[in-house]
């Protein structure tokens, strides 16, 4: 069936583009064989070097000490080495204008809305890298943020990274073992805390949670804690001070230490649903640069311009658009429940800030869709140019609604890569068309491809979404893995020197992509494998079902297909919404997907970054237990799956 673009790029505003200006550039200076996204893309892969090394000079990343090579061997995964010899700091790329225009907008479930211009942003950051200073933090050294997403996350980590510490997040809806599962193994030196957070219009206090923390964090040696909710008691934390008061009054010198590209700037986790989370280390200059290429080219985002993205300060989409801040643009910051007071609630505020990029995650989208909101008829979105989704995989309904109920002209750009990489394999382009279902292209410098069990490449089948080359965000290494051991088991035991991801996608022959969920989840009855996004795609769409999630149980040899599904009020799943739910994925997918259980649950468990728990499901049905539930925003909806299929024969 043939699918008809859902948007072109209107051609004035494609060639304003900077992914445009770059295209033409290469042209002239490399001799591309067409003036084609395709052929810049396999510029790109194919001489990485040239690439990486152009994009470069074109982002004006500051930088003291050129470099001696842009790359020593692409094809060596992992250890690539990228710009050896170049010294520079993410902080100052990040704080590189200190004028009047506004750097961060505020905006909390409660009412708050605070602004900081660029120039009081990097007057807050200087005083509080003084304040670490004199404690005597230096480079290399852990620095931990326990914080919601307020301004001072942001300055916390950019004072961290001026300094050369190293920077790890945590948001303050984790329970106490998920914070120290990740936590003790950085052991940090200082953690910046708030007093609570609001969320669904109730204040929550995280003090008593910080001190349970604490108890079992000897390596911290300073608690900066600041009174978010106005519920701060200092007797709470015995010696923490006042992130007001932290650092000197008035101080405007900050000094950025150079340092290598490579060099540790953030440690990032592993959802840690079926064991310790890993601990991964991100370069300073791999994520700069990615970043940039992805936020200037991919997405377009300039000085002009106004970024949302709807994230807590756990998931890496908060490092991601925080890069936003080098560009010179302004970042608008959100916390607390999207939903409150009213599911139209982000979309009043983007019409009202004149929002020009958008970013949330596919369940939002689906959810607004869901509690029948027409964004529409709050606003025609002016200036909203950009919509990212990521998360999940967008369904075909939410790239409809997006279209029919939202925005027509904009460009709705599905992403997809992860805290691994800190970045994206595939994502959007302002050069190219929309397709439902698809994201748009593979980003520039990353050899994307889909692999079948055997290594093979091929185009419009469902394989393993692989990477053949290095690039530059590629974790520098795992923390705690000194012999690299658990790096190497984590990306290249399926495929020797090539980087697995673990998401099962089908390459289009344009070049998008489809997501079908992750591998490790694929459901493989009688030997053909299947994507657990497709039944999501038609379960979902259901009026009687409000979730689900499927599971593969291994049964008499095979596997059968099990789904659980969670009902609206009002509905009861009897035989006939059985029926009715067989036959729907018989007639929209195939035999092969319909399931051989279907089961109603209470509740759907989720990770605290809004993502299905599928494996954390699969594991307690075959009786095997589930280790780190705080790492889940519903870690009691577990419980339901214990022994449940026991009676189903």
């Amino acid at each position: 069936m043939k699918n008809p673009p859902l948007w072109h790029p209107d051609p004035e505003t494609m060639r304003q583009s900077q992914m445009y200006e770059f295209l033409q550039n290469a042209c002239k200076k490399f001799s591309l064989k067409e003036p084609t996204y395709g052929a810049l893309h396999e510029w790109s892969v194919i001489h990485p070097e040239e690439f990486w090394g152009e994009f470069w000079e074109y982002s004006g990343i500051i930088h003291s000490n050129k470099p001696v090579r842009v790359v020593d061997d692409p094809h060596k995964m992992p250890g690539a080495r990228w710009f050896e010899g170049t010294r520079m700091n993410f902080a100052e790329n990040l704080l590189q204008y200190r004028g009047d225009k506004t750097a961060i907008i505020f905006r909390g479930e409660n009412g708050a809305d605070r602004r900081l211009s660029q120039k009081e942003l990097y007057l807050e950051v200087a005083r509080i890298a003084d304040g670490l200073r004199r404690i005597g933090v230096g480079a290399g050294d852990r620095v931990a943020g326990f914080l919601p997403n307020i301004p001072e996350a942001i300055i916390a980590m950019l004072a961290a990274a001026s300094i050369g510490a190293v920077w790890s997040s945590s948001s303050p809806d984790f329970g106490i073992k998920g914070v120290l599962d990740r936590f003790t193994q950085i052991e940090p030196r200082v953690v910046f805390a708030a007093d609570g957070y609001f969320y669904n219009g109730k204040r929550f206090d995280s003090q008593e949670k910080l001190k349970g923390i604490l108890e079992k964090l000897p390596s911290v040696e300073q608690v900066v804690m600041v009174d978010y909710t106005g519920n701060h008691n200092p007797e709470a934390i015995p010696g923490a001070k006042d992130f007001k008061d932290f650092g000197r009054k008035n101080y405007s010198e900050l000094n950025f230490e150079q340092l290598p590209f490579d060099h540790p700037l953030y440690i990032m986790y592993s959802s840690g649903t079926t064991g310790l989370p890993k601990s991964i280390v991100h370069s300073a200059g791999g994520t700069l640069i990615q970043h940039l290429k992805e936020l200037r080219l991919h997405c377009d985002l300039k000085q002009e311009d106004t970024i949302f993205y709807f994230t807590t300060c756990g998931w890496m989409m908060w490092n991601w658009v925080v890069s936003s801040l080098a560009t010179g643009a302004t970042l608008v910051l959100f916390d607390g429940n999207p939903f409150y007071p009213a599911p139209d609630a982000l979309l009043r505020m983007a019409d009202e800030l004149g929002i020009t990029i958008f970013g949330t995650s596919a369940k939002y989208i689906a959810s607004l869709e869901e509690a029948g909101v027409r964004p529409k008829e709050i606003s025609d979105f002016p200036k909203l140019k950009v919509i990212t989704s990521t998360g999940s995989p967008l369904t075909n309904e939410s790239f409809e609604y997006v279209y029919r109920e939202w925005k027509n002209n904009v460009q709705l750009s599905s992403i997809s890569g992860g805290t691994d990489i800190i970045s994206c394999f595939v994502l959007g382009n302002p050069l190219l068309p929309v397709y439902r279902g698809e994201i748009q292209c593979s980003g520039l410098g990353m050899d994307v491809d889909c692999f079948d069990e055997n290594g093979k490449s091929f185009v419009g089948e469902k394989g393993e979404l692989v990477c053949k080359t290095a690039f530059p965000s590629m974790p520098v290494y795992f923390w705690n893995d000194p012999d690299g051991k658990k790096y190497h088991k984590a990306y290249f035991e399926v495929f020797e020197n090539v980087w697995h991801h673990g998401d099962y996608v089908v390459i289009s022959g344009h070049g998008g992509i489809t997501m079908y969920g992750r591998s490790d989840a694929t459901l493989n009855p009688g030997g053909v494998r299947i994507g657990t996004a497709e039944i999501y795609n038609v379960v979902e769409n259901m009026a009687e079902v409000a979730d689900s999630v499927i599971v593969g149980q291994q049964w008499h040899g095979d596997e059968r297909v099990v789904l659980f599904v969670k009902l609206h009020s009002g509905y009861e799943l009897d035989d006939a919404l059985m029926a009715k739910i067989k036959q729907l994925i018989r007639t929209n997918c195939s035999p092969r997907h319909v399931p051989a259980v279907i089961m109603q649950v209470n509740d759907v468990p989720y990770t605290l970054n809004g993502k299905k728990v599928e494996v954390a499901v699969k594991k307690i049905i075959h009786g095997e237990e589930v280790l780190n539930r705080d790492a889940l925003k519903n870690p009691e909806s577990l419980d339901q799956f214990v022994g449940i299929l026991n009676q189903q024969t």
